[in-house]
């Protein structure tokens, strides 16, 4: 099975919608230019050349700008806040503008005089084809600047529904980690070998004792907040596993590993923990070496989780009985890291693997 969840806050044909708002107010603009030529004297341009000229003058100089600063500009530029580079960007998109406005009305009206048919600058001088480069391009960049609006608009709008959506589901998700924190059956055992240690080993057992102790307590104050030290997570994760495997006599059961160093990175509370347990719930055989392997890879940029178990064929599948549902955590990972995260999970030859990355920048 493979998990792609893209959450949309936003849907497609909305942003199509304020799109299309904005070019056919732009275009009943200029049938408003044209009614007051019309209405100013007899000496107005027929309507189908005042057409080709608003085409070629305005309107692809107008998408070419618009666009141009919709996707490239803004998402390069202005939302990284780099102003000075979005500032002569947008000089040179107004030229290409200006440019592309000037050769598509060439095009359309197929020259001018004895040059008829010629594509570019049909008998213009040097001076002239500059200010009419000049013109088209200042068209493009008032057009290139309502498009950084209008996608700032837009974004401003996802940003802020996605915090409501995040407020919205928030109760949900506290339930469900609060029911999938400690499992029962884990919590039960764990106390029982810790019972039956004590008469074998007390120091030992008390060492596991106090390991069950902070996980408890790590779930009942640390994740009250958005956000902790990856060091708190792992120092859990390290613990949860050496409570896992007094339940074995197999040394080999569980294959851990952390390599590099995550510094002070931090993320959102029981991040990893739902696809640990989960391993742990389905490793049924705990005579297979490596039956669960659990490995982190940290960096400055990224943050590479990888879990994977092994399990029987009769082994159930259920996800109310396998901590957190895949639905409900990719959900939530949407929720917390949209678009600084990709969640993959397999299912096959008896093997369940899940590979989450998440992204700091």
């Amino acid at each position: 099975m493979h998990i792609n969840l893209k959450f949309k806050i936003m849907k497609k044909p909305v942003v199509v919608a304020v799109n299309l708002v904005y070019w056919v107010g732009y275009c009943l603009l200029l049938l408003v230019i044209y009614a007051m030529a019309q209405a100013s004297g007899p000496h107005h341009p027929p309507f189908a050349f005042f057409t080709k000229m608003m085409v070629g003058f305005t309107i692809i100089p107008g998408l070419t700008g618009f666009y141009l600063s919709y996707t490239f500009l803004y998402d390069r530029f202005l939302s990284k806040k780099k102003i000075i580079a979005l500032f002569f960007s947008g000089f040179l998109v107004a030229l290409v503008c200006g440019i592309v406005g000037e050769i598509a009305l060439s095009v359309i009206l197929g020259g001018v005089g004895a040059d008829r048919g010629k594509l570019i600058f049909p008998n213009y001088e040097p001076s002239e084809i500059a200010v009419a480069v000049f013109l088209t391009g200042c068209i493009g960049f008032v057009n290139g600047i309502l498009g950084l609006f209008i996608k700032g608009f837009i974004t401003a709008y996802k940003d802020i529904t996605l915090k409501e959506e995040l407020n919205k589901k928030n109760y949900e998700m506290e339930l469900a980690l609060v029911k999938n924190q400690i499992n029962p059956h884990f919590l039960f055992n764990t106390i029982n070998n810790i019972d039956v240690m004590i008469t074998k080993d007390a120091t030992q057992a008390s060492a596991y004792l106090n390991k069950l102790s902070d996980i408890m307590r790590f779930m009942l104050y640390e994740t009250k907040t958005e956000k902790i030290p990856l060091s708190k997570e792992l120092t859990y994760i390290e613990k949860y596993i050496d409570l896992q495997k007094i339940r074995t006599s197999n040394i080999n059961y569980v294959n851990y590993q952390v390599e590099g160093d995550g510094g002070n990175l931090v993320i959102a509370p029981m991040l990893f923990i739902p696809f640990i347990e989960n391993a742990f719930k389905h490793a049924e055989n705990k005579k297979l070496d490596n039956a669960v392997n659990i490995k982190l890879t940290l960096s400055k940029e990224m943050i590479v989780f990888e879990c994977e178990n092994k399990f029987s064929n009769i082994a159930t599948n259920n996800d109310e009985q396998s901590g957190l549902g895949n639905e409900l955590i990719a959900k939530r990972l949407q929720l917390l890291y949209p678009n600084k995260h990709t969640l993959h999970v397999t299912n096959k030859n008896l093997t369940y693997s899940v590979k989450l990355v998440v992204l700091q920048a």
